[in-house]
């Protein structure tokens, strides 16, 4: 079985969320924080072997006393994160243990999965050497000048929205990294597409959502009881004759 490794961001500023002193990742969301919810989905799994949580320096304190019950069950890691998001990943990924074979990197304010997402992901990447989720972009694209009007209508043939877990063969990534010179990248894809190495997309659901508003967690508040449910045998009635199925 290959095993893999998992990075959570966390150490973002949250400037969006226009919430003095409250970062995104760790607000309660339906009783549980946004990064418990995202780091349960691997934490529990049998080919994951190391989950590091990407934490800013000034906030460790702080999340390893509210967090402590968390931490001490679920064998989570704390990095120090960097200036920038490719920084974090790259403190993170310099501890990855050594028999991890893939890296999957996903956004701690990413909380909304299922197991048979991340199963199909992490599936495709053992297949092919990376694979990310994604969905096909249906609205209309507007280019926007710095006056706010109306440049040109871009073309949506071909654009998917990239998601997160995204998972990468390790030695990719790493390699990703090495080269990675002066690009910040906004995502661990943008690195490994620049060894041109091939990466699979799979069709998420819009349902992944990143939370990087107020509105985005109002949202992630409704969207939390639409998520699929596990799929659990039927008790069937002694003297019925239909076939055993699942829901």
């Amino acid at each position: 079985m290959a095993k893999f490794a998992v990075i959570l961001p966390a150490a973002g500023k949250s400037t969006r969320f226009a919430l003095k002193n409250r970062k995104k990742p760790f607000l309660d969301l339906k009783g549980r924080a946004v990064w418990l919810r995202a780091a349960e989905h691997f934490v529990n799994r049998d080919d994951v072997v190391q989950t590091l949580v990407v934490i800013s320096p000034e906030d460790i304190d702080d999340f390893k006393e509210k967090f402590a019950p968390n931490l001490a069950f679920m064998n989570i890691e704390i990095v120090p994160g960097g200036a920038e998001r490719g920084d974090s990943v790259r403190n993170a990924l310099a501890r990855v243990r050594a028999d991890a074979d893939y890296v999957a990197v996903h956004d701690a304010a990413r909380p909304l999965l299922v197991k048979e997402w991340v199963d199909e992901i992490f599936q495709a990447a053992e297949k092919t050497g990376a694979a990310i989720p994604a969905i096909p972009v249906t609205s209309t694209l507007k280019r926007v000048g710095p006056d706010q009007q109306i440049v040109e209508t871009v073309s949506r043939e071909g654009l998917w929205q990239a998601q997160t877990p995204q998972v990468f063969r390790r030695d990719w990534l790493l390699e990703a990294y090495a080269q990675q010179g002066n690009l910040q990248p906004t995502d661990e894809a943008q690195l490994v597409e620049q060894l041109g190495k091939p990466i699979t997309i799979v069709e998420g659901s819009p349902l992944n959502m990143k939370i990087t508003s107020q509105a985005d967690f109002r949202l992630a508040e409704v969207a939390l009881d639409a998520l699929p449910k596990p799929k659990i045998l039927r008790a069937l009635h002694p003297f019925a004759d239909e076939e055993p199925h699942f829901l």
